[in-house]
């Protein structure tokens, strides 16, 4: 029997209207909703420093003030990780408003996930729990289950091992509803949205998508008909490289081998996911640690026209003073400018100073002041984007490791019964895999400079301090000549931000794909704001524009 799980959230953020669209638009068994992030833990954190009743994802509760009773006539179950810091004060709300709405509705939520307090020093740490907590609560007849941090597959997975009746050595199965997950947990994305080749689509307002599960781990990913963008193996292929690293896809209840993923177009809108292997999971637990690093101030100083390097420099002179008290000072040129540029905007550069300190006044008005006192002694045409703040507080991501005995991982069910869940017995050390076989080079010939992404679709994201950059090749041919062209050093020689950082590639054969793992690019993480994209989520479409000599065979 199919399972259908569809997804209506992708961040805390997302479009709102989306649950009522997912339960009006077509068949569903659960429907999913993923509202946690690295950030949103941060953002979660500071809420319950001013609020201790806060911490969990509010939009999510204003969806179901609409969409509560849709839900419950159509027999529709909601999972989501909305909880976040206090999933059981989001489950009490649930309750009520289910009173209000005169609903019978079971309310079941899962925790165990918050270790704060072994952390001293951090705003939240909270380990990444699997999808059992998950599967115990619907077995007893929840009709909504709310998290903590758990996985964003265990959305799935949870679901899945409850249907089926799975168990925690069912490895193969578990791991193609981690596939599974892992597609569908960033909502349209799955269906155009950021998709490389998005002109191929209308992507204007993608639909969200939905899996349709089998017992035996395999499944369909689609999306409601009349839905907007599109579903093939590409959309899918690009959110399955999203954040990962390499073949072995590491989570609390299964080890997921993304190599051995078999995408087929299974009709329109419809791509088959099979062949999925999993192995034991590892033996700890990931933990996210979010505290604050300090404060962080910003001015984005605009050059126009003539001697933009003069001009720059000029800056920097006067600034230096100011500034030699400050921990973390970095300065960056935007040649956004156009020699005899038709408009004043598109003769204009910017030169972005970014200062960090574990001192506010440091960073804040002193220095702030220091910049708009130049506003009549410096270079001609001085103006700023925007007057410069006092400093603004900013978050440091790291994560660490626990045995999975170290987590109370509690499934709290609607009539209140407490049900821990063990930790894994059957584990396994994580290692990497030998490096696969590459395909036969393509035999010489003629080629032409042109972009890469002529030929491959990327996709980047964030991990903490590091970015991958999934890169795949659509076509048998393309593939052939990306395996051997699209090297560690090619890569470094095409991002020369990568060139002194760590960079490690890993293959996927069967995806036509390598993922490259880049480490420290972003600093303490996106909270820190280390870089002009914090996220790396443009990393992969400024490396698609990168030209080399490829092959005229192949354009």
């Amino acid at each position: 029997m199919t399972l259908r799980i569809g997804n209506a959230s992708g961040f805390y953020g997302d479009r709102f209207d989306a649950m009522r669209e997912m339960l009006t638009g077509g068949e569903l068994d659960v429907l999913t909703g993923d509202y946690l992030a690295e950030l949103t833990m941060l953002i979660l954190g500071r809420d319950r420093l001013k609020d201790p009743g806060a911490g969990y994802a509010r939009t999510f509760l204003r969806q179901l003030e609409e969409c509560l009773g849709l839900a419950h006539e159509r027999g529709v179950r909601i999972v989501a990780n909305a909880g976040g810091l206090n999933p059981s004060g989001l489950a009490d709300r649930i309750r009520e408003l289910a009173d209000q709405l005169g609903l019978p509705v079971r309310v079941a939520h899962v925790e165990g996930d918050d270790l704060t307090p072994l952390h001293p020093g951090s705003l939240a740490a909270h380990a990444y729990l699997g999808g059992f907590g998950i599967a115990a609560c619907l077995r007893d007849g929840a009709d909504v289950v709310v998290t903590g941090r758990v996985t964003d597959a265990a959305l799935v997975t949870g679901p899945a091992a409850a249907h089926f009746g799975w168990g925690p050595t069912d490895h193969d199965r578990l791991a193609g509803a981690v596939v599974a997950g892992h597609v569908l947990e960033c909502g349209t994305q799955a269906t155009g949205g950021n998709y490389a080749f998005f002109q191929e689509g209308d992507v204007r307002r993608p639909g969200f998508p939905l899996a349709e599960l089998h017992e035996d781990g395999t499944a369909v990913i689609t999306k409601h008909p009349g839905t907007g963008g599109f579903v093939d193996v590409g959309t899918v292929t690009a959110q399955l490289l999203y954040e990962t690293q390499g073949a072995r896809y590491a989570g609390p209840d299964v080890t997921a081998r993304l190599d051995t993923v078999r995408l087929t177009q299974d009709g329109p809108d419809r791509v088959r996911i099979s062949g999925v292997r999993g192995e034991a999971p590892p033996p700890t637990l990931k933990v996210g640690l979010n505290r604050l690093g300090g404060f962080r101030n910003e001015v984005a100083f605009v050059l126009t026209g003539l001697d933009i390097e003069a001009k720059a420099a000029l800056v920097r002179e006067q600034m230096e003073t100011h500034l030699a008290k400050v921990t973390d000072v970095r300065w960056d040129l935007v040649r956004t400018d156009r020699p005899d540029a038709a408009t004043e905007e598109t003769a204009g550069a910017l030169l972005r100073l970014v200062v960090r300190d574990a001192n506010q006044e440091v960073v804040g008005r002193a220095l702030s002041g220091a910049a708009v006192e130049l506003a009549l002694a410096s270079y001609p045409g001085f103006h700023v984007l925007a007057p410069p703040g006092k400093g603004s507080p900013y978050g440091v991501f790291e994560d660490v490791y626990v045995p999975h005995g170290a987590v109370d991982h509690v499934a709290v069910l609607h009539d209140g019964r407490r049900l821990p869940l063990a930790p894994a017995q059957e584990t396994a050390v994580l290692e990497d895999l030998p490096t696969p076989p590459l395909p036969e080079p393509l035999p010489e010939g003629p080629t032409r400079r042109a972009p890469l992404g002529l030929i491959a679709g990327a996709r980047s994201g964030d991990k903490g301090g590091n970015a991958n950059i999934g890169v795949w090749a659509r076509t048998d041919e393309a593939w052939r000549w990306l395996a051997h062209t699209l090297t560690v050093e090619r890569l470094r020689e095409l991002l020369p931000e990568t060139a002194e950082l760590p960079v490690t590639r890993h293959d996927l054969p069967n995806l036509r794909a390598l993922n490259f793992v880049v480490e420290g690019i972003l600093g303490e993480g996106v909270a820190a704001q280390h870089r002009f994209d914090p996220q790396a989520k443009a990393l992969g479409e400024w490396l698609r524009s990168r030209h080399l000599d490829i092959p005229e065979a192949l354009l």
